[in-house]
């Protein structure tokens, strides 16, 4: 289990990426939520402590447990999936801070529930995360989350909890005595690599390994970003491509756990930006529901990159958040299906209408959801000016 010392690291890292992550400081008499589920009650424990000695205010709220969950799915009417408490809007709308802790005691409860739904309520709810989105592009609110050890997530990792916080503590440098100064370390590394990628004129990106062969255009006004605080861990570099340039084949080889449904080997074809065929080993009707969640789901938000030099996370987590971080012997790329990130255009995003985003080919959706590759890959830069230039090889960028 994390010791007393290792709770206080990780909740000074939390602090750590939720400052790096607002493009604004904080100040005294912010309001910041901590949403939790209740085995992480320890770590929530010392993030509250520390938050108030600096002077902010700090919102602790547990999630619904496995049966409140299960009960409000499987029983709600259409009236009760949509509703949004009174309140909730007024405190989004006056949030500086956001920190999920993520401690899941069952991570399958919601199988038997039909995905639509799950949908339904997501689709509702999404007008609190368009206003955090909206405060995050006036750097007014910073955001991270992490994962705590649970029984749950180790057993459908297949690891002992031993194994499973081993790899937490790793991954995250609770290893260290100051774990935020080895963040701070990984954080001007990512900086060069970004600078590097955001100096070439890119046109297209092909993606290549043994089963995806997937044309990603980056689009305009564009710029990479990553290891920003968001999440911890997150070593990954990403973008938001403009969807529509999509085309091809990708394949994800990492298997996905999401609303109680466990997917494998899925592999998607992509025609003008859309998915247009769909199979996998496993879940694949989950998969086509998912899809048809809204209008954007079926398109691409995000295409990324993770350099094994920067992630120690070389196990299945059975976590999306570590997932999309793996490491291991050739790296990983993923694509979210879903929603995108408004912080990688190449300027204000407080300036971005949804207009604009919608010219710019910025991917709006209730969904986003990580599809991972670790195969052994190659990806390259078409450049504008007709050259080629390899970015990413054999789990690493290929600058030095």
């Amino acid at each position: 289990m994390l010791t007393e010392e290792h709770l206080h690291r990780y909740a000074d890292v939390l602090i750590w990426g939720l400052k790096t992550a607002r493009a604004k400081p904080f100040k005294k008499q912010d309001v910041i939520l901590i949403r939790y589920e209740k085995p992480g009650i320890r770590l929530v424990e010392i993030l509250y402590e520390k938050l108030l000695l600096q002077g902010y205010h700090p919102i602790p709220r547990l999630a619904l447990s496995v049966e409140m969950e299960k009960c409000f799915y499987h029983h709600a009417d259409s009236a009760q999936l949509t509703f949004i408490p009174p309140g909730d809007k007024e405190l989004y709308e006056r949030l500086n801070g956001n920190i999920y802790v993520n401690a899941p005691e069952s991570i399958t409860h919601l199988q038997a529930v039909d995905p639509k739904r799950i949908g339904k309520s997501a689709v509702a709810r999404k007008i609190l995360r368009d206003i955090m989105t909206g405060r995050e592009e006036k750097g007014e609110l910073g955001w991270t989350l992490c994962v705590y050890p649970t029984v749950e997530l180790a057993r459908h990792a297949q690891m002992s909890l031993e194994e499973y916080t081993a790899q937490i503590i790793r991954a995250c440098y609770l290893d260290h005595p100051d774990p935020t100064e080895q963040w701070k370390g990984v954080y001007k590394k990512a900086m060069t690599i970004k600078k590097w990628l955001n100096s070439l004129d890119v046109q297209t990106f092909h993606i290549e390994s043994e089963r995806t062969d997937l044309m990603i255009t980056p689009g305009k006004k564009r710029k990479w970003i990553g290891v920003t605080g968001h999440n911890i861990p997150s070593f990954e570099l990403f973008i938001s491509p403009d969807w529509r340039g999509t085309r091809g084949v990708y394949f994800s080889d990492q298997p996905s756990y999401r609303s109680g449904n466990y997917v494998k080997n899925i592999r998607l074809e992509f025609d003008k930006g859309k998915v247009i065929h769909v199979s996998a080993e496993t879940g694949k009707e989950f998969i086509i529901k998912q899809l048809a969640m809204d209008t954007g789901a079926n398109r691409v938000g995000e295409f990324s990159l993770t350099d094994k030099r920067f992630s120690k996370i070389d196990r299945f987590m059975a976590s999306t958040l570590f997932d999309e971080n793996f490491g291991g012997q050739n790296g990983n790329c993923h694509i979210a299906v879903g929603s995108s990130y408004s912080d990688t255009y190449d300027g204000n995003p407080a300036e971005l209408t949804p207009k604009t985003k919608q010219q710019l080919g910025f991917n709006d959706s209730a969904l986003h959801w990580d599809l991972v590759n670790t195969e052994p890959k190659q990806i390259t830069a078409h450049l504008i000016d007709g050259r080629r230039v390899l970015i990413y090889q054999d789990g690493e960028f290929c600058y030095s």
